[in-house]
């Protein structure tokens, strides 16, 4: 299959996006939508498959932001995703956020070959993972979860920073590498593109084999664990 059309989804955040990958064009759609997400994803989908002069029944993928983010967020765009392909009988690719945002990073920053994504995960920690340029983002650190005092040890090394942890915290960094992108984001077309290589490709899978990647098991600190932070 040389040019897979792909409908993408991302609800990871409190922005809404949704793209269709086809004939190697992108229209999209993205907004931002507080806790609503399940009540603006339909309607996108069928603005960008109205623009585009696509059925679903014709699109080859859906794929989506398959996470670390918002527990209720991703649950959401893997159903929906799932729910979508069921009704088509087709796969459903998962993304991830932090890959995706690699791949936006390394199409943008040509001259960089390592770069560490980290999105705030609230609770005083990031969303982190490290990768390496390739035809697809080369994943050398997993997405973990990061205290907010360990990300400039995991900055070492690499050529460059992305993500809204820059902002978040913007006293732990030290001497982490120069090339910072603070105001960069993944959204449905960079989740579209990803899912579009040989790589995203393979990792096709029936729609209910699908599943977000959580990373963090933990909704929210108790009292206790709050009061211990602060007084730390």
């Amino acid at each position: 299959m040389s040019s897979p059309c792909i409908l993408a989804l991302d609800t990871a955040t409190d922005v809404c996006s949704v793209a269709l990958l086809s004939a190697g064009t992108i229209a999209a759609r993205s907004e931002r939508v507080g806790q609503k997400h399940s009540e603006r994803a339909l309607p996108m989908v069928d603005d960008v498959l109205r623009e585009a002069g696509v059925a679903l029944a014709d699109v080859d993928f859906i794929a989506f932001g398959a996470g670390p983010g918002s527990f209720t967020g991703l649950r959401i765009a893997c159903g929906l995703a799932q729910g979508l392909a069921w009704g088509v009988g087709k796969p459903v690719i998962p993304v991830g956020n932090l890959h995706a945002l690699a791949a936006r990073l390394f199409s943008e920053a040509p001259d960089v070959s390592t770069v560490l994504c980290a999105i705030d995960a609230r609770m005083h920690e990031a969303y982190c993972a490290v990768y390496r340029r390739g035809a697809d983002p080369v994943e050398v650190l997993g997405p973990s979860l990061a205290r907010s005092d360990q990300l400039s040890e995991l900055a070492r090394g690499v050529d460059a920073v992305a993500g809204d942890a820059l902002t978040v915290f913007p006293d732990v960094w030290g001497g982490a590498p120069s090339r910072r992108f603070p105001l960069m984001r993944a959204d449905a077309s960079d989740i579209a593109r990803v899912a579009s290589t040989s790589a995203g490709l393979a990792r096709a899978v029936e729609a209910a084999a699908a599943a977000p990647l959580y990373v963090r098991d933990q909704v929210a600190l108790t009292t206790a664990e709050r009061r211990a932070r602060a007084a730390a």
